[in-house]
């Protein structure tokens, strides 16, 4: 079984209960299913989650390059150095990233607002990046844009593979087929 679910912002990405936090068994009742990765408290958008251990593996394991897509709301004006030292892999001082797909986007129009919503502030501008990751370091686009002076504001994963969060609602989810992330993207 493979479930794609819309992680709403402040959900913590485990079923044990944790107090005065909402967790995914607030949402999911469905026995043995364990998320393929995981999606920070304050990150939204698509995680995976399955019964099978050996699929959990292939897609959360970054040595099979299975294709992340995040939508990152960034402080301030992106420039094409910023890009490029993205794309090219970034020293976050205790690994350097891999290449990424990195690029300017507008704000993706079935993105859905979010609760609570970003702190505005009207002489600071934000810009949208779509990045693409083959590895999952520790808080990795956080870290990556700071690194080259575009805060994150607001993340969402956007797709695993071939599986989009496209046409699902957050904090909705569905059964979709065990093999559908493959092949990678």
């Amino acid at each position: 079984m493979l479930i794609a679910f819309n992680k709403p912002f402040g959900v913590v990405c485990k079923f044990r209960p944790e107090p005065g936090r909402r967790t995914l068994a607030d949402y999911i009742n469905v026995a043995d299913v364990y998320p393929a990765g995981r999606l920070d408290t304050d990150s939204e958008g698509l995680l995976l989650l399955t019964d099978d251990g050996a699929l959990q593996a292939r897609i959360a394991n970054p040595r099979h390059e299975l294709a992340k897509v995040y939508w990152a709301q960034v402080e301030g004006a992106p420039t094409e150095a910023a890009l490029t030292r993205l794309r090219d892999g970034v020293d976050l001082g205790d690994a350097r990233t891999k290449p990424a797909g990195a690029r300017l986007i507008d704000e993706p129009h079935e993105l859905w607002p979010r609760d609570p919503p970003i702190r505005y502030r009207a002489r600071i501008p934000t810009a949208w990046l779509e990045l693409t990751l083959r590895e999952g370091k520790n808080r990795q686009v956080r870290r990556m844009t700071a690194r080259v002076g575009l805060p994150t504001l607001r993340l969402v994963r956007a797709a695993i593979g071939r599986v989009s969060v496209q046409g699902l609602a957050p904090a909705a989810w569905c059964e979709i087929g065990a093999t559908a992330p493959w092949p990678p993207t």
